[in-house]
């Protein structure tokens, strides 16, 4: 390998492992992540010059930040403000005390990460930006694979991203893990875009579309980078089992030819043992700690539930049949916190494998007025199978219709195709 190559790959993995640390650490005082964020690129375009005369450092993450401080500091200069002087002597006061020698003699640089992760999940910040930013900050992601990927015009998320930033700098958004009494609420908000991400992921088990390719990849590596600094939360602990679990499946979601297969039909054998102990680790971790006397029980939440009810399915592997009862009673529980009525469509798919389809049916109409289920391809789908095995070919036919038509993948919608035709027989 050359030198050239040995610096970049040195870079790369540097930038996989510290992009969103040295991010948080270098806008923790000023809260501009774009004036962070160009510091740093900077640092490592400056880093592919100078490595490979001189030599790689003994600590590449330190040299980095320290290049990336001094051009945020010759940019606050230049600015020749009272405010941007101000910035430049708290920056300096702050990363006197942080490990920032050329040399790399110090090696312990603060982790600000969880912090970071709070400021772009706060309240002030657009709901549907939170993980997008998150990506962006903490993973390096451009504009236009996170556009991509959320199926937004990269432009169009590119201009998003930049007034999310300015909202964090103007309205002064602390970079800093809440109160104890404050962080249910906050760290929910951080939960639910990690898991975003990893959901827009998740919809291309192929990895056909180069830009989603890798986002569950890069989703779990956030949910284990909040685990690992959240160790104690039960609900950190059951977002990670809970998309292990989903994980462990991916290579069982399509068969050697590229046809979908469901998750009733899927080989167990392809289910990856390794990702499924890891899963029920942490989901039994997070119960102690949800159960433990005195915790009450709002420490048990949507995530953990979640987890529980992948698990219970994954006990297929060993005895060939899913917990359907502890399913049932899992969704129970999931709809009284969440009130979904995707919660309540699932559990009527459960009843069906304990009650059979007309008790099925029967919970899935119940919901079926749901406005917010009207276009979503797995109600009618569901309605169309259960509608099949009651022997109601008609109504299923014309259900499988509807649930075609809503469906983009074109896996997913050969195998309804493929269902379908079975109603005529």
């Amino acid at each position: 390998m050359t030198g050239d190559a040995d610096t970049a790959a040195t870079a790369e993995a540097v930038a996989r492992r510290s992009y969103g640390k040295l991010v948080a650490l270098l806008s923790a005082r000023t809260r501009d992540l774009a004036a962070a964020e160009d510091a740093l690129g900077d640092a490592f375009a400056a880093a592919l010059a100078h490595w490979p005369a001189h030599g790689l450092p003994a600590n590449p993450e330190a040299w980095l930040l320290t290049a990336a401080r001094h051009r945020l500091i010759d940019a606050a200069r230049a600015r020749q403000t009272h405010a941007a002087a101000a910035d430049t002597l708290l920056l300096l006061g702050e990363w006197a005390q942080a490990a920032t020698d050329v040399a790399g003699q110090r090696t312990e640089i603060p982790d600000r990460r969880l912090a970071l992760m709070f400021a772009c999940a706060h309240p002030a910040i657009d709901a549907a930006l939170r993980a997008p930013l998150m990506l962006q900050t903490l993973l390096g992601f451009d504009a236009a694979a996170i556009g991509s990927a959320f199926l937004v015009a990269p432009a169009t998320m590119g201009q998003r991203l930049v007034r999310a930033k300015a909202r964090i700098r103007q309205a002064g958004i602390p970079f800093a893990v809440p109160a104890l009494a404050d962080l249910p609420a906050r760290l929910s908000a951080v939960l639910d875009a990690v898991y975003a991400c990893y959901a827009e992921g998740w919809s291309d088990p192929a990895g056909t579309d180069a830009q989603r390719r890798n986002l569950a990849d890069e989703a779990l590596w956030l949910g284990g980078l909040l685990a690992s600094l959240l160790p104690d939360e039960p609900e950190a602990l059951g977002l990670l089992s809970l998309m292990l679990h989903s994980h462990a499946r991916r290579a069982a979601r399509r068969d050697a030819t590229g046809r979908y297969v469901p998750l009733a039909a899927q080989d167990t054998t392809r289910w990856d043992a390794r990702m499924l102990r890891e899963a029920e680790r942490l989901l039994h971790r997070a119960g102690a700690l949800a159960l433990a006397p005195g915790a009450g029980v709002a420490r048990v939440g949507r995530y953990q539930l979640e987890a529980a009810i992948q698990s219970a399915h994954g006990v297929r592997r060993f005895t060939g049949v899913a917990d359907w009862p502890a399913i049932v009673a899992l969704y129970d529980a999931l709809a009284r916190l969440t009130d979904s009525p995707v919660v309540a469509l699932n559990r009527a798919v459960a009843l069906a494998e304990t009650a059979g389809p007309a008790a099925g049916l029967a919970a899935l109409e119940a919901v079926g007025g749901d406005a917010r289920l009207a276009d979503y391809q797995p109600a009618w789908a569901a309605r169309a199978d259960l509608l099949q095995r009651l022997g109601r070919h008609a109504e299923a036919a014309a259900a499988y219709d509807r649930a075609i038509g809503l469906e983009a993948d074109p896996a997913v919608r050969a195998f309804l195709q493929q269902r379908q035709r079975g109603c005529a027989g």
